[in-house]
């Protein structure tokens, strides 16, 4: 009988750590998602991450970076989902094969950021293009991220555009990092320079900069999500992804996108369900 209840005992024991270990399995599982700096140093994911979790028991690690950089690493099999804002370099990413089930997640728009005095003259212009040429034409900076970012891909077509090559005018500066620098460095300069509106509005250290132009149509900034491709990189985690990309274009997620305000002013704006 005794020998009897000590195997009962270690059967149950051996159960119980089985599940315990299955469930702390379950509560580690996790994802990599490699993003931009503006949608991490606006505050977005810290907002709407937590939720997610909650919901899903699926952690995740977001790496940001520029948005050329945020691909690269979905090239390389180094994440499972890419959340970006470059639509011709998404569109790449996925006709290569790289990436798959791109979806529209949200928006906001880019705005040009400059010294309130403006010796540029582009403040009320709303035209992006002729602002970047009044700016090469004038004795001011400029700073570029720099980064091969979304934002960075946007500025560069901007300049093609007006007919400039940037780096032919004396004031033009490349910061080589994230939109937070690039904002302090411009700040420090009395510069102008190209920034997500989100970033912006949860920029602190702005100084003597103000929006000088926004609403032209080709301001608009859009983000999508993708599932690195599973057939290129057999180890991306494709069933935690699925639930991440789900969610994020969810009712729940969007709404949760939507909340998402600084000083009662929305940063990004649900797109996918348009």
């Amino acid at each position: 009988m005794a020998n009897r209840f000590r195997t009962l005992t270690l059967t149950f024991t051996l159960v119980a750590s089985l599940l315990l270990a299955s469930t702390a399995a379950r509560a580690e599982e996790f994802i990599t998602l490699a993003s931009t700096t503006s949608t991490d140093q606006s505050g977005l994911f810290g907002f709407i991450l937590p939720k997610f979790e909650a919901q899903s028991g699926v952690k995740v690690k977001v790496v940001a970076l520029g948005t050329g950089q945020a691909l690269d690493t979905g090239r390389r099999g180094d994440a499972d989902v890419v959340l970006v804002h470059d639509r011709p370099a998404e569109d790449r990413f996925v006709a290569e094969g790289w990436g798959i089930e791109r979806r529209d997640v949200m928006y906001n728009d880019f705005v040009i950021v400059g010294p309130k005095a403006d010796p540029a003259k582009i403040k009320g212009t709303g035209d992006a293009v002729d602002a970047f040429r009044r700016i090469a034409a004038a004795p001011v900076d400029f700073v570029s991220r720099g980064d091969k970012s979304g934002t960075n891909a946007a500025e560069l077509r901007f300049w093609k555009e007006a007919g400039v090559d940037p780096k032919a005018f004396k004031g033009y500066k490349e910061a080589g990092s994230g939109m937070g620098p690039t904002l302090n460095m411009s700040a420090s300069l009395n510069a102008y320079t190209l920034a997500d509106r989100g970033t912006w509005l949860s920029f602190k250290n702005r100084q003597d900069l103000e929006i000088l132009v926004a609403g032209d149509k080709r301001l608009f900034n859009p983000y999508g999500v993708m599932l690195v491709n599973p057939a290129k990189h057999p180890h991306v985690k494709q069933e935690a992804g699925r639930k991440f990309i789900d969610w994020i274009t969810s009712a729940d997620g969007q709404s949760t996108i939507a909340a998402y305000k600084i000083s009662g002013e929305q940063l990004f704006f649900p797109d996918a369900n348009k």
